[in-house]
């Protein structure tokens, strides 16, 4: 009786979880398709963690701010490996837009791309919560923690209007990203007597959410110049 119950319920969960995926990644368009696109990727957030480094060396010493740095490379790896290596070869969940998925017909991919086989759980979600958790938990500062908690949650939306991650897949990555990077940190304040910033009256802490924004803005600029400006010069040009 039981098992029968939580069948249904992991059933129910399954099909509202295909039809929050149809209704994110339906809603698509050229100028979207570019950005969620280029926010999906790395090399638009390199200025972002360029930043972050900084901003780590600025308010610790030299070595508290390696320890950290190693530390958030220990907790992204986590994180990574824990949905990667532990969780996906076991539940073998496709991704929505894997072939083999009976549902990938009905999916809008970009680009051609179609991730790797298994998504649950997503580790971009993973890794972007934990790296949002810990520098919440670091720099104590609410402007900072807000962009963050943003940040994460647009990279993992992006995976979703991809067609590569359910929903399902995606909460089940933050929420692994965020319990790694408690615990890390946790363990890392108690072993190491590392206190949190104290939250700071000066300019240096509101640096990351301005970055945050002046990428993002930079970001819809390059898209809309990509997708509207570039293709009409080139047809007037040919003509």
């Amino acid at each position: 009786m039981w098992f029968n119950f939580f069948k249904e319920i992991i059933l129910w969960l399954a099909d509202l979880d295909a039809r929050l995926l149809l209704i994110v990644n339906g809603a698509h368009s050229p100028f979207f398709d570019a950005v969620m696109w280029c926010i999906s990727g790395r090399w638009i957030w390199v200025p972002f963690y360029i930043v972050l480094t900084y901003m780590l060396f600025r308010r610790f010493s030299w070595k508290r701010a390696t320890l950290c740095l190693i530390t958030i490379g220990l907790i992204i790896l986590a994180a990574d490996q824990t949905c990667a290596s532990l969780i996906r070869p076991e539940v073998c969940r496709l991704r929505p837009a894997n072939l083999n998925n009976p549902l990938s017909h009905l999916v809008h991919v970009v680009n051609g791309y179609r991730g790797g086989r298994y998504g649950f759980p997503s580790c971009h979600a993973a890794n972007s919560f934990s790296l949002a958790t810990l520098i919440t938990l670091v720099f104590h500062n609410k402007k900072t923690a807000v962009l963050m908690v943003l940040w994460a949650i647009l990279h993992s939306y992006s995976r979703v209007y991809l067609g590569v991650h359910y929903p399902g897949d995606i909460i089940a990555g933050a929420i692994i990203g965020c319990m790694v990077a408690g615990l890390v940190y946790y363990i890392f304040r108690c072993l190491l007597k590392v206190e949190r910033m104290r939250k700071c009256h000066t300019a240096e802490p509101m640096i990351i959410p301005y970055m945050g924004l002046s990428i993002f803005f930079l970001l819809i600029l390059f898209c809309t110049i990509n997708t509207y400006i570039l293709p009409r010069a080139f047809i007037c040009h040919v003509n």
